[in-house]
């Protein structure tokens, strides 16, 4: 599934092709994706695209009428074409613009969603109980360690908790817990403030260096110039299971937290 750096990467590429351009037309090929593609959606056709911006892992293409949410799902992704390029299998919208170029969106699995809401984001079901971004400054050892109070469930799926903070896939809560040397399965409410400060300076890190080498490299994942992320390389958990520790050479452990495949290392991850 693409996860903060892979949809904020495709909001990098697309918006410079979509800000202050005029919508001609949106085609609908295939409206059954997560949740049926609602008939509202048109509303943006005839509208000047303001801006592009990311929240969570939705995009949101502003205008004057109203806003476009757009989630890629587990395998959806982005392409600016010419209006004229052939459509391909598991082409399902195409938002056309005047310039005679599309914004075209490709998902196999068909999970990803695209809606339409006339009022701020902020009250948007989807977007209203979000925590903060992981790069904000309102994401910090102090709001962390206030989320986690009393919280007895394992640190990982803490992080990966999208009211505590959001975009922390599991890609990113392998690396970063490894990075600050806490135990995937250790008690969130356990953790004192230092290591959670050590914490909150790895997942704002390892978020960044991945959206400025391009998103991470997934099977299902291309970004708006259809080249793939590299950040995969830089992985030293995330599905390293059974391999060395690329710190301590120890052989790395690989758990299910969540139904999520957890990778650890358990002489470094001793906290």
């Amino acid at each position: 599934m693409p996860e903060l750096p892979e949809v904020e990467v495709t909001k990098q590429g697309v918006s410079p092709h979509l800000v202050d351009q005029t919508v001609r037309d949106l085609v609908i090929r295939n409206a059954s994706l997560r949740w049926p593609v609602p008939d509202i959606c048109k509303n943006i056709i005839g509208q000047t695209i303001k801006q592009v911006r990311r929240r969570a892992k939705y995009l949101l293409i502003d205008t004057d009428a109203g806003i476009t949410i757009v989630h890629l799902g587990m395998s959806g992704s982005l392409r600016i074409l010419p209006a004229n390029t052939p459509v391909e299998k598991h082409d399902h919208i195409d938002l056309v613009l005047e310039n005679g170029r599309v914004l075209r969106y490709n998902d196999p699995r068909r999970f990803g969603a695209w809606l339409w809401y006339e009022l701020p984001e902020d009250g948007h079901p989807l977007l209203s109980k979000l925590g903060p971004e992981p790069l904000s400054d309102g994401f910090n050892p102090q709001h962390l360690q206030q989320a986690l109070t009393n919280k007895k469930k394992a640190i990982k799926l803490c992080l990966m908790d999208n009211h505590i903070v959001v975009g922390v896939g599991n890609i990113y809560a392998n690396e970063a817990l490894f990075a600050a040397g806490i135990h995937p399965q250790a008690a969130a409410g356990n953790i004192d403030i230092d290591r959670l400060t050590i914490l909150v300076a790895e997942v704002k890190q390892i978020l960044a260096q991945a959206i400025k080498q391009g998103g991470t490299t997934l099977k299902d994942f291309t970004n708006a110039d259809g080249k793939p992320g590299y950040f995969a390389q830089k992985l030293h958990v995330y599905g390293r299971g059974g391999e060395t520790c690329t710190a301590c050479g120890n052989l790395l452990s690989e758990i299910k937290l969540g139904q999520r495949t957890t990778v650890f290392c358990g002489v470094c991850q001793s906290h």
